[in-house]
């Protein structure tokens, strides 16, 4: 005779009520550092980790022509949203900004401050 106990507690990710969306905000400079050009980043990665233990991401999604973007049908736990801008100091040319939050209950809309991106 076997028996599965199941927990009522979802780990983070998709299947839950809870929406979260914000803003790419790129800032375009010279190779002297003079701002070019501001302005909210359309058709931009924006990338998901559910969770606190993944260092992939679990999810990709480009921004809307205004430089928006929104995670949606989200369980309550932690999360983390970054984008890639340049880095004139880093081997790659890129690093990640990042926010990471916390869903802590169910059906709630977050709403995150921009992702200042440069490029």
């Amino acid at each position: 005779l076997s028996v599965l106990l199941f927990s009522c507690n979802k780990e983070p990710g998709q299947g839950g009520t809870s929406s979260v969306s914000g803003k790419v905000y790129r800032i375009e400079t010279n190779s002297l550092g003079d701002t070019l050009a501001q302005y909210y980043a359309p058709d931009y990665d924006v990338y998901f980790i559910y969770g606190t233990d993944d260092l992939t991401y679990d999810d990709k999604f480009s921004t809307s022509y205004d430089g928006s973007y929104t995670f949606t049908n989200l369980t309550p736990g932690s999360y983390t949203v970054f984008a890639y801008s340049r880095c004139d100091l880093c081997a790659s040319g890129d690093t990640a900004v990042s926010m990471s939050f916390d869903i802590t209950e169910k059906k709630s809309a977050i709403e995150l401050e921009d992702l200042v991106v440069f490029k």
